[in-house]
């Protein structure tokens, strides 16, 4: 009772009076950081269309992309267009956004005049997709009545009808509103895509979530958490003038979202093998028969490229080449495929980027004979500068040129309607994310779109980060990113933090991160860098940046040396004069928190205070949730096979061994992270004994990466309180 009544004492005292950072900075001023993503050029090139988001709050924005200026006339939001640009394309005069709303499609003109409807019907209209010259729409319908339609190949049955679930497809016409059905399915049509010539229409039946139980006993019949299994659909092609739907089984289980046409008969797939170790691009084509090997990887541990690398395949819009990314040297790079020729037989992959770097998100230029891409390079993993690739006719003879130069992170290029210009993401360690443009060919430059900072925030105040190697528990030397407050005084000992990043497959980067969900947490680590902490971010191995080999390196061992890297890094900081190596934080989301949990209880005296954020508290919990089941089995195979394995990634069960007071954050609409992994280890902690070593804080209705103002005000004020109640003199 003791333990339960100090842990409810925690859950809702006060929050301490939070004194400002000595630089100034404050936490409202990291919430008023904005984060700009999915930038869209306009058909005559003259505009950039983005998602601004402040704190979850997303809004539509048109930016100048024509001047010439260095700091562009300020973006204006584009009032009516909705928070999202999924499902989003232009109008055919180019001068405003069609927009699926409520059911309907508004369009948005761009100059800022008023939005409109381009119809409005009872009935809500899903899944709006242009044809490639946008005088069609096709879209789903509910099923209404019940009426004879054609039936696909196959004879699946229940047609028509109001079936739970079920859809009608239909095509539009948007000069004059005529509509036509061409399909009904008696359970839900999405992924939906148009052939290049209009004539077909390509779309999923089926697909669909299965919620799964996952209560314990102890938690009452009240409550009750769940997991997720995605069933994949089946793939059916329709002429886009109605008639009978017929099955591609080359397709199942890879038609979700967008394809990538090839030509007006074949579109490319992607596919990993259930078990991680086969990564597969295929041509299907519409008229039937067996999908057609283009390329292939197979992998002795896992496929471990992240999916933010844009590793699936992508033709080139004259249909003559297919790019791909793959780590088959170590490295991830790009690979050119040349189409299949007349006799079907496909081309050998072409390598066009080599060495120890990494090569990501390769994008065709409109005239088909150029790659832009970004790419670290060897010894400096943590920036990432443009390149363009020209092909010159030979994928075998491409040169490269540097596009971007200089410190920063240069991400996600897209070409302009000609060719002629780049609009990509930029962050360095002054700047947080923001959309910049700059010519193709020359580099020279860039035009900037977007100021994403406060302009009351204080940017010459801001910690540059400096990249350090330390030793790892096998000798391996462990990258990691140090950050010293300016001006600190050497000849005094400070406290210092360890930041342990989420996801596994992820890094840091020299300045704010790409991502939004993980630049808050580097804004942060800014706030406390001017309170006098000293900060270290390492990259323990199955991070990405440095090469298939480093992130593989879990593999069979998740939990084990790669969560010694992470808390590894106090021993580094023991070495530097001006910590106190007494005084020591540690603290990680998600994969991270998972390493945090670990180095509380396998060092349980290390660090004076832990901080976890929706951390993964035993990884058998992750084998059982259909949503992650793969990924681990992948990584460590079954608790069957490797218990051992199973039994280090379960800090749950080292509970008993908490020493140090921990702070507990997560979210209940966590689906990375099921809320119930840190139910069962509050619920763990305090049958032994632990409830006055742990505080835990209820999020309710957040997801796993913290957005929303409130949720980051309190959030990050309780971790500012923690470290300075545990940390401070």
């Amino acid at each position: 009772m003791k333990a339960l009544m100090s842990l409810v004492l925690v859950l809702f005292a006060p929050l301490a009076l939070i004194i400002p950072a000595a630089g100034g900075l404050t936490i409202e001023q990291l919430i008023d950081i904005r984060h700009p993503s999915s930038p869209m050029w306009s058909p005559d090139g003259r505009h950039v269309v983005f998602i601004w988001d402040r704190a979850g709050v997303a809004s539509i924005y048109v930016a100048d992309a024509a001047i010439s200026s260095a700091l562009p006339v300020k973006p204006r939001e584009l009032a009516g267009a909705g928070s999202t640009l999924a499902g989003a394309f232009w109008s055919g005069d180019g001068r405003a956004l069609m927009l699926p709303k409520n059911g309907d499609l508004w369009r948005v003109p761009i100059d800022g005049s008023q939005a409109s409807a381009v119809w409005t019907t009872p009935t809500v209209e899903t899944n709006i997709v242009p044809s490639p010259d946008g005088a069609r729409v096709a879209f789903v319908r509910p099923a209404a009545i019940s009426t004879p339609m054609p039936t696909a190949s196959g004879g699946r049955g229940g047609r028509g009808g109001r079936g739970a679930g079920g859809g009608e497809l239909w095509v539009r016409t948007l000069a004059d509103g005529r509509d036509a059905r061409v399909a009904t399915e008696a359970t839900g049509i999405g992924g939906i895509s148009w052939s290049p010539d209009a004539a077909h229409l390509v779309f999923t039946v089926g697909a669909s979530a299965i919620r799964h139980e996952q209560t314990p006993e102890y938690s009452g019949s009240k409550i009750i958490y769940t997991i997720t299994e995605n069933v994949p659909g089946r793939t059916y092609v329709v002429s886009s003038a109605g008639g009978a739907a017929t099955e591609l089984t080359a397709a199942t289980g890879a038609g979700f979202g967008g394809r990538r046409w090839l030509d007006a008969r074949h579109f490319l797939v992607d596919r990993t093998s259930a078990d991680f170790k086969r990564r597969t691009t295929s041509l299907v084509d519409i008229a039937g028969g067996l999908a057609k090997t283009l390329n292939e990887d197979v992998e002795e541990k896992f496929w471990s490229i992240t999916g933010d690398a844009g590793a699936n395949a992508q033709p080139s819009p004259d249909g003559k080449w297919i790019t791909v990314v793959s780590a088959r040297d170590g490295w991830d790079h790009i690979y050119v495929i040349p189409t299949p020729s007349s006799d079907g037989a496909a081309g050998r992959p072409i390598q066009i980027t080599k060495g120890k770097f990494e090569a990501w998100r390769p994008q065709w230029s409109p005239d088909s004979t150029r790659l832009v891409f970004d790419a670290n390079s060897e010894g400096n993993y943590g920036n990432r500068q443009l390149y363009v690739a020209t092909i010159n006719g030979d994928p075998a003879r491409a040169t490269i040129t540097p596009i971007t130069s200089g410190r920063g992170t240069n991400i996600a290029a897209a070409w302009s309607p000609d060719g002629t210009r780049l609009v990509y993401q930029h962050t360095d360690p002054h700047n947080s994310a923001d959309l910049y443009v700059v010519a193709a060919k020359t580099g020279g430059a860039p035009i900037r779109l977007t100021d994403s900072m406060p302009a009351s925030m204080d940017r010459s105040a801001l910690v540059e980060p400096e990249m350090v190697r330390y030793a790892g528990p096998d000798g391996q030397q462990v990258p990691a990113w140090l950050f010293v407050p300016k001006n600190l005084d050497r000849t005094k000992k400070h406290p210092a933090v360890v930041w342990i990043h989420g996801d596994g497959v992820n890094q840091n980067y020299d300045g704010w991160h790409v991502q939004r969900n993980y630049a808050v947490y580097y804004s942060f680590h800014q706030y406390l860098l001017q309170k006098g902490y000293v900060v270290i971010a390492p990259d323990y191995r199955g991070s990405i940046g440095y090469g298939k080999a480093w992130r593989e390196a879990v593999h069979m061992d998740v939990g084990g040396k790669d969560a010694k890297d992470a808390w590894m890094a106090a021993t580094y900081l023991k070495t530097l004069s001006y910590v106190d190596g007494d005084r020591l934080g540690v603290w990680g989301l998600s994969y991270g928190g998972f390493f945090t949990l670990i180095a509380a209880t396998d060092q349980p005296t290390l660090y004076r205070a832990a901080v976890d954020v929706a951390g993964v508290a035993d990884y058998a919990m992750y084998y059982e949730d259909p949503y992650h089941g793969g990924w681990t089995t992948s990584r460590i195979g079954t608790p069957e096979e490797h218990p051992q394995v199973y039994a280090q990634a379960s800090p749950l069960s080292q509970m008993d061994r908490l020493e140090r007071p921990l702070l507990v954050l997560h979210g209940t609409s966590d689906v990375n992270v099921p809320y119930l992994h840190s139910v069962r280890l509050i619920d763990e902690l305090l049958k032994k004994g632990k409830g006055d070593l742990v505080s835990f804080m209820t999020y309710p209705g957040e997801f796993h990466y913290f957005t929303r103002e409130h949720v980051l005000r309190d959030a990050w004020h309780r971790v500012d309180d923690f470290f300075g109640k545990y940390l401070k003199p």
